[in-house]
């Protein structure tokens, strides 16, 4: 066990992460869930080539390689990479990163959200993709805790040794790989669509791209079991942790810039008090009202 990292509850570092998770003992994390700056020019990154940007990846994918259980799982939730107008999924070439390090690609969720910039030559982007990697054919994959209701509950097997009985399941169903905003009805449509942490948001901070809660504890609830140990070597704001201490899981994270290591000792703090303000998991989405959600008087009868 290293000397240098705890790992016997929730810790939350400073540091270089590639430099950190050298530290890790082999084989001693369960479920990394993170987000990496895209090298879109945020202010926390410096934009660099895109061969570039991908290669300083690889010894930190090969690390995690390394300290993932052999039950255990990589969740690299990823946008899109711009220059000059042009766009390069990144889960396109990352995928080649992980593979070459070993891991085993399980599912690409799309996630889908209904804010963010609008383009003026493309069609607005509103979604990204979060690959889930196993390190070995056999991850944990709990899937009672996040399932779904069925649209058609009461169907029934018609032949054989179970004809007449029920022929789902009395939780529900599997909410598959497209995930929409967390409304009941859109969970049986199998989209991923939760809200981006974004304006009036009940989780927003100062960081342009914080990762809402709720996306996190998906991905925990599915692919750990209590006391696990989860890692984000890109902690930002702090919402993978809070999401850990939510479900009784340990949790190690690394954060550069100190300002969001402020915030997420904050809001650490704050739910552990039950005073952070969050969006409870499968909250339906607000309906749009007031004068912006009206269609502007000059505009009435425009053909």
């Amino acid at each position: 066990m290293s000397r240098d990292l705890d790992l016997s509850g929730i810790q939350l570092r400073k540091g270089d992460s590639f430099k950190r998770i050298m530290l890790l003992p082999d084989s001693c994390v369960q479920l990394t869930v993170t987000s990496p700056p895209y090298n879109i020019g945020k202010e926390y990154e410096r934009k660099k080539s895109l061969d570039k940007y991908l290669e300083q990846f690889r010894p930190l994918v090969d690390q995690l390689y390394r300290v993932t259980n052999e039950n255990g799982s990589v969740c690299w939730q990823v946008g899109n990479y711009v220059s000059d107008g042009s766009i390069v999924p990144l889960d396109i070439p990352f995928f080649s990163l992980f593979q070459d390090a070993g891991f085993q690609l399980k599912n690409r969720i799309v996630w889908h959200f209904r804010h963010g910039l609008h383009a003026r030559a493309r069609f607005s982007g509103r979604y990204e993709t979060i690959m889930w990697f196993s390190k070995g054919s056999n991850p944990v994959f709990n899937l009672d805790p996040v399932r779904i209701p069925a649209l058609y509950p009461g169907k029934r097997a018609f032949k054989g040794p179970r004809k007449g009985m029920p022929t789902g399941h009395p939780d529900g169903k599997n909410p598959s790989d497209f995930w929409p905003e967390v409304l009941l009805e859109d969970w049986e449509s199998a989209i991923w669509d939760l809200p981006n942490v974004k304006a009036n948001h009940p989780e927003k901070t100062s960081h342009p791209c914080q990762f809402p809660i709720e996306l996190v504890e998906r991905c925990l609830l599915a692919l750990t079991n209590p006391v696990d140990l989860v890692l984000d070597p890109f902690l930002g704001v702090g919402s993978s942790a809070i999401a850990a201490e939510r479900h009784g899981r340990r949790f190690i994270g690394f954060e550069l810039e100190p300002e969001y290591l402020v915030a997420a000792r904050r809001r650490l703090a704050l739910a552990r008090k039950g005073k952070l303000p969050t969006r409870k998991m499968g909250t339906p989405i607000a309906a749009p009202r007031g004068k912006v959600s009206e269609m502007p008087t000059e505009w009435l009868g425009h053909v």
